[in-house]
């Protein structure tokens, strides 16, 4: 099977599960999106390593990250590979002296390592095909599944809003647990709060 490079485009606050976020996946060569509902520390813990934060002590996966290199085992790439019953399964695939080593892993444990070793994520078409949303980003429409904005800002939809108008649509999409949506419209009101 192909696998496809994804990227994390997004990490958003569930309105509607107080505990929990959804991490969005892009993907780097289309325009298929893949939510992911993690717990708050697991949020925390991508948030960290994405922010390039470096706090006073090793978080887990920060420990983790320097055990793997004390021992020269590079992760060369993550690979999201399975969806069961809603659940995805993910393998870190590492390297030590030539030998390929694969390791089971949560999704959200193993993002959180990509973002700290900076590796590639993947996965495969049957899961972006089963869980992923597709936006057709030239018209600024969504695609079969949900809707979505173009991230040019000539083609804006977002822009005809009002700011108040704006807030409310916020509400309405985190409900709905819209996470893309929902960043799109975040980044909508903080370009417009910065031109106040």
């Amino acid at each position: 099977m192909k696998k496809i490079e994804l990227e994390i485009v997004a990490l958003s606050h569930s309105v509607a599960q107080s505990h929990n976020y959804a991490v969005v996946l892009g993907e780097k060569m289309g325009s298929r999106r893949l939510p992911i509902v993690i717990g708050s520390f697991e949020a925390q813990a991508i948030a960290v390593a994405l922010e390039r934060m470096s706090p006073n002590r090793p978080l887990t996966h920060d420990l983790f990250k320097n055990a793997l290199d004390t021992f020269q085992i590079r992760l060369s790439e993550v690979v999201i590979n399975n969806l069961l019953d809603g659940i995805f399964y993910a393998r870190l695939v590492c390297e030590k002296d030539g030998e390929i080593l694969e390791i089971d892993s949560r999704t959200s444990d193993a993002l959180a390592l990509a973002a700290r070793f900076r590796c590639p994520v993947y996965t495969y078409d049957f899961i972006l095909d089963t869980a992923g949303i597709v936006f057709d980003d030239a018209a600024g429409e969504a695609g079969s599944q949900e809707e979505g904005t173009s991230v040019d800002d000539t083609s804006n939809p977002l822009a005809a809003y009002s700011l108040e108008a704006l807030m409310r649509m916020l509400d309405e999409v985190l409900e709905e647990e819209n996470y893309e949506r929902a960043a799109q419209i975040r980044d909508e009101i903080e370009r417009r709060k910065k031109e106040d």
